[in-house]
């Protein structure tokens, strides 16, 4: 009690300082200009599990460097800091040929998942995955069996190295990535690349319809050019930070981290909901309010009865300049099997 009521007047205390700068940093180098930004996000979660431990700490601490030589060539470096480590989480090189046509070499998001691709700053739910401390009982992916656990911990979505192609025209957008599916900042293992493809289109204004397959390539003890298959079809409705938004996706595929005794993997298949509505105040300190909710429903294993649940989300957002805002999220996880744990958290984001 006495955690969440100084969780509560550290909010308090953050919204009624002053409001943060939300200009970026832009200058000339060599023979590019350089736009220099970043995040840090820092959050206090507590879980319902007796052994889980609660406190603060930084869960993402980003700094980028978008450099841009001309119409034809840019590229970013994104450094994170975070977890006692650093790593690099985006560095490519971009060509545009066309609005219809730009190839990136480097590190990046593959393209897949829907919820994975926006990035943190424009996300509503402040972990993804609806993670829940001391939780492990999704089979293979471990944790709980939500829509991101899966195409994380599969190697579906997240980041990667390789070639990267994308493009819009009109209502259509796409996006094809061809990666080691190591990872970020890992090696390649064996001579077979992971594939991942993305297509949405507007159907009408505000509405998008999105479809999207992957293949990732894992390590088989008895066959080294085993893959893994996935498929997803989401839609969207709205925009960040402007009345509704509402975005749902289904997902079905390969579960390649639970295998049976032939060693083949099980067929996982989720669902997830994400809804939310921003509404602008007149006030000089709290410039937004954003209720949300998720449902998510995950099955790691088709075949077998009850292994599955519901991960739900309620929450709220507080906008105190752009996207520098406090959020809460109460992370509620509800097993077939087993008693419903939960976690609240409080995030802090300072996007500069």
């Amino acid at each position: 009690m006495r955690d969440a009521l100084f969780v509560l007047m550290a909010a308090a205390s953050a919204l009624a300082g002053p409001a943060e700068i939300a200009a970026q940093l832009e200058v000339s180098g060599r023979a590019a200009s350089i736009r220099f930004g970043g995040r840090l996000h820092a959050q206090y979660a507590t879980s319902s599990v007796g052994s889980a431990d609660s406190g603060f700490f930084f869960r993402r601490a980003r700094f980028n460097a978008d450099a841009s030589v001309n119409d034809f060539v840019s590229g970013r470096l994104q450094l994170d800091f975070a977890g006692g480590e650093a790593a690099i989480k985006d560095g490519y090189l971009r060509l545009a040929f066309a609005p219809t046509f730009e190839v990136s070499m480097g590190q990046f998001k593959r393209a897949f998942d829907a919820f994975e691709l926006p990035s943190s700053t424009d996300q509503v739910l402040i972990e993804r995955d609806g993670r829940v401390a001391g939780v492990d009982t999704c089979a293979g992916v471990g944790g709980v069996c939500s829509f991101s656990r899966f195409t994380q911990k599969l190697s579906y979505s997240d980041r990667d190295t390789g070639v990267r192609v994308e493009g819009e025209s009109g209502a259509v957008e796409y996006g094809v990535t061809l990666t080691n599916g190591e990872g970020a900042n890992e090696d390649d293992v064996n001579d077979t690349k992971s594939f991942a493809g993305r297509l949405a289109v507007e159907v009408v204004e505000g509405l998008t319809l999105a479809g999207q397959v992957a293949r990732h390539d894992y390590q088989d003890p008895s066959d080294e050019s085993a893959a893994a298959l996935a498929w997803s079809i989401d839609v969207r409705f709205g925009d960040w930070r402007d009345g509704l938004r509402v975005n749902a996706a289904v997902i079905r595929g390969d579960n390649w981290k639970n295998l049976d005794a032939a060693d083949e993997p099980s067929t996982f298949t989720a669902f997830q909901g994400v809804g939310s509505y921003y509404a602008a105040t007149d006030m000089e300190r709290l410039v937004g309010i954003e209720p949300l909710v998720r449902v998510s429903y995950g099955d790691p294993d088709t075949g077998a009865d009850e292994d599955g649940g519901f991960v739900f989300t309620p929450g709220v957002m507080l906008y105190v300049s752009g996207k520098n805002r406090i959020g809460f999220n109460l992370d509620v996880w509800s097993p077939q099997t087993g008693d419903t744990e939960y976690s609240f958290k409080l995030q802090s984001y300072l996007y500069f």
